[in-house]
């Protein structure tokens, strides 16, 4: 068993997350292989993360958290991703439903979010994100019964899973003035719901982004934190839309950058010649592109504006954060040599994991048009 880093629990809870991040990131480096190997959750990052106060580092600090801002959390998530692309990804989706209520609270002085995020902060509980499954459109079915809502749904993509407290989700209920999405929070040890065994892909294996089967369980209507029109933007999902992606995206620029920084040290072990200088040149370049089109993201997350025009700015610096990515890392590849068809260089396996940027929403399409339609000043409310 790999050591982990010894960091003193509370103490670290107004330290810089990406220093923290930093630290534990050789353990998580050398655990990246092995989890990759077997698709195995990586639950020991999890419990480091948890110890070194990382988990409740975006609540406020009045109530009792790290007090981290937007661009302090993507810097700590792409600093994880320089190690381990699935501890990324899979904690970001934690941060990102962490950050959404503390922006709502410093910005909005939304009372309701006031006791999830006080929990986060005493209790370091894990949030779950049925995010790009439910998206504008939700899924799930809630029936109403007696003082609440009976739900049945499958969730897919739910990372982090295996280790998650509370699932951030919602269903959809045929009502008399048409269908609502419900959204609500699920507590994972409810007998009425089941983490499935069913994440075997491609890249980010240690994610955990397994299926989650809800069957039965009851959600109380005061525990619906919010009612909106199906497949309709709600000003709800223009905040997340800010908040959430330049987090999600900055594991995917992590990813980028240390497949760069391989890259570099493989080639400086040949001569060079003049190909691979130049793949060297175009690598640097498509990974600066990803780089300035993030700092674009977190710079519309900070103006803190949200709504369709701050939805479109993210949603563009999305797709190219997504297309720069990849194509720094292919060129990584290339500019790296036959090395880096190894597994042990680590480089096919960020080749790997990088490809999941495309699947996130807005996908490309979508957000073509929604960037379409502002442009020619259409309405995109059901654009998504």
């Amino acid at each position: 068993m790999i050591a982990t880093t010894e960091i003193s629990p509370r103490d670290t809870v107004h330290a810089e997350p990406v220093g923290i991040a930093r630290s534990l990131g050789p353990s998580f480096a050398e655990r990246a292989a092995a989890a990759d190997d077997s698709d195995a959750f990586v639950a020991e990052n999890y419990r480091d993360l948890r110890e070194a106060g990382l988990v409740e580092a975006g609540v406020p600090a009045d109530l009792g958290g790290g007090g981290a801002e937007i661009a302090e959390l993507c810097a700590m998530i792409k600093e994880l991703a320089h190690h381990c692309g699935s501890t990324a990804l899979a904690f970001s989706m934690h941060t990102h439903q962490v950050a959404i209520p503390a922006w709502r609270w410093t910005h909005q002085k939304a009372e309701p979010v006031v006791p999830l995020l006080k929990r986060v902060a005493a209790e370091r509980i894990i949030l779950l994100s049925s995010g790009g499954s439910d998206w504008i459109e939700g899924s799930g079915k809630a029936e109403k019964v007696e003082g609440g809502y009976r739900i049945t749904a499958r969730k897919i993509f739910t990372s982090g899973s295996p280790m998650g407290d509370v699932l951030m989700t919602g269903a959809v209920f045929d009502g008399d003035d048409g269908p609502k999405v419900l959204h609500f929070g699920l507590p994972m040890k409810s007998p009425h719901i089941k983490v499935l065994d069913t994440w075997r892909t491609m890249g980010m294996r240690g994610t955990g982004s397994n299926d989650v089967m809800v069957e039965g369980h009851v959600v109380p209507e005061e525990a619906v934190a919010l009612k909106r029109n199906q497949g309709e933007w709600h000003m709800l999902f223009h905040i997340i839309s800010m908040i959430a992606f330049p987090v999600i995206y900055s594991a995917y620029l992590g990813v980028a950058e240390s497949a760069r920084d391989i890259a570099v040290e493989l080639a400086k072990k040949r001569k060079p010649d003049a190909h691979v200088i130049a793949l060297a040149g175009r690598m640097d370049t498509e990974l600066r592109a990803a780089q300035y089109a993030h700092a674009a993201m977190i710079a519309a997350a900070e103006r803190g504006e949200p709504g369709p025009a701050t939805t479109n700015e993210i949603m563009i610096g999305r797709s190219l954060v997504a297309r720069h990515a990849i194509a720094a890392t292919e060129l990584a590849m290339e500019t790296a040599g036959g090395g880096a068809f190894f597994r042990d260089k680590g480089l096919e396996r960020r080749f790997r994991d990088v490809q999941g940027a495309r699947y996130h929403p807005m996908r490309t399409g979508a957000q073509q048009e929604f960037a379409g339609r502002t442009a020619l000043g259409l309405d995109t409310v059901k654009t998504f």
